[in-house]
């Protein structure tokens, strides 16, 4: 599906092909990035019942400056009565590579991976980074999940992406694209 568009207005149909293609090819887990909590509860409720875990990762604390990390309480509160797990660790693209740039004002090795990726779209770029996430925190297995991720707010973007850990970074695949806008 490609969407004339993109942003929040197309994230209930994003995460119904989530639904449909992981429910429809046996896979267990669903990886849905988060940063206010929306796109997780929306998640969490659609999946509910069917078995798929749905691991609703965030971005980091401190991803504003010093401000506490951006997830509402009560959202993530309402994933995790849902059967969800929310995930706030260290982005992969970003991180360390982001110190570099700030102290150093050069370039990282994340930041020349994560434009690479931009060239697909930020949603793309965001589910191979949640993969690896989820993969770093053990929350999925090293294996095919399903990816929801957005470009800004909302989700417009879905692929299988074959997990791995951020340490074998190239080892994680983008074997399908569901879903993504086509201008972005």
């Amino acid at each position: 599906m490609y969407f004339e568009g993109k942003g929040p207005g197309f994230t209930d149909r994003t995460l119904e092909i989530a639904k449909k293609e992981a429910v429809g090819r046996g896979v267990s887990h669903v990886v849905v990035a988060s940063t206010g909590g929306d796109t997780g509860v929306r998640a969490a409720k659609l999946f509910a019942g069917t078995g798929v875990r749905v691991v609703v990762v965030t971005h980091n604390t401190g991803f504003k400056g010093e401000a506490p990390n951006e997830m509402d309480p009560a959202a993530r509160a309402e994933i995790e009565r849902l059967g969800g797990v929310v995930h706030t660790g260290t982005m992969a693209l970003r991180g360390l590579g982001c110190a570099v740039r700030q102290m150093c004002g050069n370039f990282s090795h994340e930041q020349i991976v994560a434009a690479t990726l931009r060239i697909f779209g930020e949603g793309i770029k965001v589910c191979v980074e949640i993969a690896a996430m989820a993969s770093d925190a053990g929350l999925v297995p090293f294996g095919d999940v399903i990816c929801v991720a957005g470009t800004a707010r909302g989700a417009d973007t879905c692929a299988l992406v074959r997990a791995n850990s951020s340490n074998r970074f190239f080892d994680l695949k983008v074997r399908e694209i569901f879903a993504k806008p086509r201008d972005f």
